[in-house]
């Protein structure tokens, strides 16, 4: 992706110590497979991150082992840069969008921290990986996060980032368009196993619009250049692969629990994204309606 020298959003809050930060790399356990189990717990009780932190911090599920490693200022700075440039990105294709619709987009802020970070959702730790709180409308993001994609999981490449925020900011847009508020009066009517299909639902969504963005930068140039470069696609695709819920399962505790899933098996999350980056629009996201589910097997 062509991005140095882009447009950065104007909308990005720096929690972090800056001028280089320490990074966590997994010594035992932890990572990715972590992150899975907090958004477990996380979407059972309700959205309060809070206990994500509690289970996170003790209990049955322990911790992971982290060794401390120190990045330079540059690869700080460059990160930093590269989310803003994404984020400004996201801005501006999400206005546009909306004001084909005449409706009125309210731009989310990127909040970027380290270790832990306190939401209007509560206080997270960076194990629960990216998320956005709906009550503040902010994005948090721990940079150290593409560090785990990348060297854990293969999912190199600075696009498979790119997708990972514009899946954040695919939330944001649900909650503008009023589908957040939906659910949670769902939630507060069905049981925990039922709700789990409905959040699968709202995250196979998000992978949709994450599509949506890619195909916008598709027609996009920077500098007289196509934003987008060959193989791109290819790492959005890789890290929708690492992060699916029974991939990570499989993983960490070796079978897999379709009924605990909240976002979706790999091979929906890459199709729900691809079918984002096929049409481009609105119209062709509507992952509630069970005809169109059926859809994340058709590619």
């Amino acid at each position: 992706m062509r991005w140095r020298g882009g447009r950065q959003s104007g909308n990005v809050e720096d929690r972090t110590s800056g001028g280089g930060r320490s990074v966590g790399k997994v010594a035992t356990g932890g990572g990715l497979g972590m992150f899975l189990i907090a958004l477990v717990v996380f979407f059972i009780s309700g959205g309060d991150l809070s206990s994500v932190t509690d289970t996170m911090g003790g209990g049955s599920v322990q911790p992971a082992a982290y060794e401390t490693e120190n990045v330079s200022t540059k690869e700080y700075t460059d990160q930093k840069e590269f989310a803003a440039v994404v984020f400004a990105h996201l801005e501006d294709y999400w206005n546009g969008e909306f004001e084909q619709r005449n409706e009125r987009y309210q731009n989310p802020k990127l909040v970027l921290f380290n270790d832990s970070v306190n939401s209007a959702c509560g206080q997270a730790s960076s194990q629960v990986g990216p998320f956005y709180c709906p009550a503040d409308q902010n994005v948090y993001l721990d940079l150290s996060f593409a560090d785990e994609l990348s060297n854990r999981y293969g999912a190199t490449g600075d696009f498979a980032m790119a997708y990972v925020i514009a899946h954040e900011v695919g939330h944001h847009v649900q909650n503008e368009l009023g589908i957040t508020q939906q659910l949670d009066q769902i939630r507060r009517r069905v049981s925990e196993t039922e709700y789990n299909k409905y959040s699968v639902r709202l995250e196979l969504q998000a992978d949709y619009l994450a599509g949506c963005f890619a195909k916008y930068l598709e027609g996009e140039t920077h500098d007289g250049k196509p934003i987008l470069e060959v193989g791109d696609i290819d790492e959005a695709v890789t890290a929708a692969n690492a992060i699916g819920d029974d991939t990570l399962q499989k993983e960490y505790q070796g079978y897999v629990v379709p009924d605990s899933f909240t976002h979706g098996t790999s091979q929906q999350r890459i199709n729900w994204f691809k079918r984002g980056y096929r049409y481009g629009d609105l119209e062709h996201g509507d992952t509630f309606n069970e005809k169109n589910l059926d859809l994340a097997f058709a590619y």
